[in-house]
């Protein structure tokens, strides 16, 4: 066996049988490819889950409770707001939306690593979430976030604009809101700039392995 493909079962089996599950939360503007990563890492990990979320918004299609997400009503969303049991939560076109503290610690406790894609307001309620944690809590000892940033604004709108279904005035919204999101990449414990898709995964892998040691 070569030393780069022993070297690549060692990281395989490092993420998958972790001695201290992680939370990830992954944040990045609109067209950074986020998604396409974190999609990329739960297929290769099967221990590597997103978290549900839970919302007040009604099923659509052939959505299902508990699998795609936890379906609440608003007074039962604002009494567990009230009880501090969400670590992260907004309202977003009328609707409720946010990630239980008890959701993604049953799973860290599975053996789990939980992802939460989410966007940079959600990660900084998150860092304030933490602050009442014990030290040694699960969450705050698995917490790692990660900010996923494109080349550069030029390439970003090239990304947007190549996509063909949106319209220039919603193509300037995702702009400003992009450099906006990308003043609070500083916040984040590791940066990566997705120029190659393939560099960028390997990159993402390569801080998770660097979370878990530390």
């Amino acid at each position: 066996m070569d030393v780069a493909n022993n070297g690549l079962i060692e990281e395989k089996a490092a993420i998958s049988r972790p001695s201290c599950p992680l939370m990830l939360v992954v944040s990045a503007p609109s067209g950074a490819g986020k998604s396409t990563l974190c999609d990329r890492l739960v297929a290769e990990f099967p221990n590597v889950s997103y978290s549900v979320s839970c919302t007040t918004r009604a099923p659509r299609g052939e959505e299902e409770d508990a699998v795609h997400y936890y379906f609440l009503s608003k007074k039962e969303f604002k009494e567990r707001i009230k009880n501090g049991e969400f670590l992260e939560h907004a309202k977003v076109h009328g609707n409720f939306y946010g990630t239980l503290e008890d959701t993604v610690l049953y799973a860290m406790e599975e053996g789990n690593h939980v992802l939460l894609d989410i966007d940079v307001q959600g990660a900084a309620q998150i860092r304030d979430a933490l602050i009442r944690l014990d030290p040694r809590h699960p969450i705050r000892r698995g917490f790692t976030d990660i900010f996923i940033s494109p080349p550069s604004q030029e390439e970003l709108e090239k990304r947007l604009r190549g996509r063909g279904t949106d319209k220039d005035s919603v193509i300037k919204k995702r702009l400003d809101t992009a450099i906006e999101e990308m003043e609070q990449a500083p916040k984040y414990s590791y940066q990566i700039i997705n120029d190659d898709l393939d560099t960028a995964y390997t990159e993402l892998k390569a801080v998770i392995l660097s979370a878990l040691e530390t």
